[in-house]
């Protein structure tokens, strides 16, 4: 039997995979590692934090199952989408990465928008908000010119994982398009935005597609994580792309949805000539010459952990949403807007601030944890009302992520959705699509289409309640509402954040 590798590297941690012929998944492992933020709005990584906790995944997996490691065939990689890592003319890392959920960057996007104005859409098919790559390399620029003078390369976050694996440095096209230093028409990096800003072109790196083998694993990497020496290794893909690619979103028919750390509402495109609206973004899919449109609640796991900490830490998220799951929907008149970290779609705006509105001396912790799940989800739902605005036809909605978890939520999902919102048999996420990826680089499949054909099946079926779903068609335009009356205020308290 032979076997592919699927590499995650996440914003908590990194998850690895291992996955047979037959598409079975039969083993894994997941190592943490820890978010720097030194200041509001900062989030950062250590590179090499990402690199020995993956070795230490690797090597986990392969003793768990010794018997597996010779025929280890290939391997392949998800990634965080948009990080910074700066490299020297020696490739040696300048700085800590700077993360997509940083947000100190607003500066620098008024300025690109300023300097590129309707040519930024054109060229790139997205606008300037603090996640992306680009402000991030201009906030260097500003603030770090001594860190500035040595950038050699830079690269996203999976693709420097990949380096220190292979020696080979590469960036495939579905991590490029999250830089908006990339030219989503012409496939390359795009030489106007770099001349506008002063970005020597050098130092963006060579471009691949996801299935491309760029070579195998160092030796000495072999010989630590215990895998044969020559095993392939293949780009891999941006996080959500290979997340698409796990659910099977690999044709025009299938809509997203992704519940991680943030939360993502993605519809596969078969070009990049899509109208949008409200700041939905499109990027190239991991699938070759594919497309894919998405939204983003930048706060959308993170809230509800953030809910479980300050409420029960100790508790397990079963126990917590069990108490959520007796609650009437509309949690007894209370609103909660995830807005944690700031907004991604439809407001770009990195200084609004979550809120819950209509606490009352009645509520209780269970209400409170029903509005959370109500509020992520309304927001995810602002990103599917953009998307049938814009003509597409939503009816079935496959759900992956911690919101796939929980039949609570997946019902929801669907009362607020107005949709079926699938759950699968196996939800491994951007892993699998990893896995997937590496599978088909080694002739195991004709095509990704195939591969999902044979690799994913649902297991439930969740259709909207219609009383439920009246109670919340009538609560979103509230929810809609809050963002614009709540904006002035959040402006208002922002220098009262880092006293």
């Amino acid at each position: 039997m032979k076997y592919v590798m699927g590499i995650d590297l996440g914003t908590s941690g990194v998850k690895v995979i291992l996955v047979d012929e037959n598409g079975k998944v039969c083993s894994e492992a997941s190592k943490p590692y820890r978010l720097i933020q030194e200041e509001p709005g900062y989030c950062e990584q250590q590179p090499e934090d990402w690199v020995k906790q993956t070795i230490a995944a690797m090597k986990e997996l392969m003793e768990k199952l010794p018997d597996h490691s010779r025929e280890v065939e290939g391997i392949s990689f998800s990634g965080q989408m948009h990080g910074l890592v700066l490299l020297n003319e020696s490739r040696q890392v300048l700085r800590p990465a700077i993360l997509w959920n940083d947000t100190r960057t607003t500066a620098q996007c008024t300025h690109i928008t300023k300097r590129l104005g309707d040519r930024l859409q054109k060229i790139t098919k997205n606008r300037a908000l603090e996640g992306f790559t680009l402000p991030k390399l201009l906030w260097i620029k500003e603030h770090e010119p001594h860190i500035d003078q040595q950038i050699d390369m830079f690269l996203l976050p999976k693709d420097y994982v990949r380096f220190r694996l292979t020696g080979a440095l590469h960036c495939d096209y579905s991590d490029a398009a999250g830089t908006l230093m990339f030219n989503i028409g012409d496939s390359e990096w795009s030489e106007e935005i770099c001349q506008a800003f002063d970005i020597p072109r050098h130092i963006c790196p060579p471009l691949v597609t996801s299935e491309a083998e760029v070579g195998p694993l160092l030796p000495q990497i072999a010989r630590e994580v215990g895998i044969k020496e020559g095993a392939k290794v293949f780009a891999g893909g941006a996080d959500n792309a290979c997340g698409a690619i796990g659910a099977g979103i690999v044709s025009s028919d299938r809509t997203l949805c992704s519940i991680g750390t943030s939360g993502v509402i993605l519809s596969y495109e078969e070009d990049h000539e899509r109208e949008l609206q409200g700041n939905l973004h499109l990027f190239h899919h991991a699938k070759k010459d594919a497309f894919y449109t998405m939204g983003v609640t930048l706060s959308a796991g993170y809230s509800l952990n953030w809910i479980k900490g300050l409420l029960a830490p100790e508790e397990s998220f079963q126990s917590l949403l069990e108490g959520a799951a007796n609650i009437t929907p509309g949690a007894k008149g209370l609103l909660f807007t995830p807005y944690l970290v700031g907004e991604r779609t439809p407001h770009a705006d990195s200084s609004i601030r979550g809120s819950f509105i209509g606490l009352d001396s009645r509520h209780e912790r269970a209400h409170v944890v029903r509005a959370v799940l109500e509020g992520i989800t309304f927001s995810l739902n602002e990103s599917i009302a953009l998307f049938r605005q814009a003509g597409k036809n939503i009816n079935s909605i496959v759900s992956i992520g911690g919101g796939a978890r929980s039949r609570t939520w997946l019902q929801m999902q669907a009362d607020i959705f107005q949709a079926e919102v699938i759950q699968l048999d196996n939800e491994q996420g951007p892993a699998l699509g990893a896995a997937m990826l590496a599978a088909v680089g080694c002739g195991w499949y004709p095509s990704l289409d195939a591969c999902a054909d044979l690799l994913i099946h649902q297991t439930a079926i969740y259709e909207p309640k219609q009383q439920h779903a009246n109670v919340y068609a009538d609560l979103f335009p509230l929810y809609q509402r809050i963002y614009t009356q709540t904006r002035d205020i959040h402006a208002g308290l922002e220098p009262y954040r880092s006293v």
